[in-house]
């Protein structure tokens, strides 16, 4: 899809600003939806390429490999479904950095429990829809006037 004036720029920009806002997403290894559980995104403003999670050695995600992750932000005016591929985190400086005590509240042992794993997802592709409806769209709506093509302009499939 071709958008003008950097729409797309801006919807990906909104997508950031929203994971940091609330970085909870829904990941699931791809091909196998009954793995699919919320997970909390460690987010690196400078490192928009890959996200990082904490979990356990015996979770579903130690198979590593490709994810999808599916974004609601806060306010429910941006949706977002992305790709990426999970493999071990082995940056120590990357784990202290993330590390805080909403992560420790998961772990006994604190950093150095063995049931630690570190992933990395590294980013794909996304699709990303901004649904902020703005007063023009939500009086179209309620004189029942069609706004399908309004949507589509806030609407990219891009790489992130």
């Amino acid at each position: 899809m071709k958008y003008q004036d950097g729409k797309a720029d801006e919807i990906k920009e909104k997508f950031w600003k929203s994971m940091a806002d609330s970085s909870f997403v829904m990941l699931q290894l791809d091909g196998d939806s009954k793995t699919a559980v919320p997970m909390t995104a460690q987010l690196d403003k400078d490192a928009n390429s890959s996200i990082w999670f904490f979990t356990q050695k015996n979770s579903s995600f130690a198979k590593l490999g490709p994810v999808t992750a599916t974004l609601e932000s806060k306010g429910h005016d941006l949706f977002a479904r992305f790709h990426g591929n999970l493999a071990v985190e082995t940056s120590q400086e990357r784990f202290d950095q993330f590390w805080n005590n909403f992560v420790a509240a998961w772990y006994d042992g604190g950093k150095e429990d063995p049931d630690i794993l570190f992933l990395r997802m590294d980013l794909g592709d996304a699709e990303i829809w901004d649904a902020d409806m703005g007063l023009m769209k939500v009086a179209k709506m309620a004189l029942g006037m069609n706004v399908h093509d309004d949507a589509e302009k806030n609407h990219t499939k891009t790489s992130l």
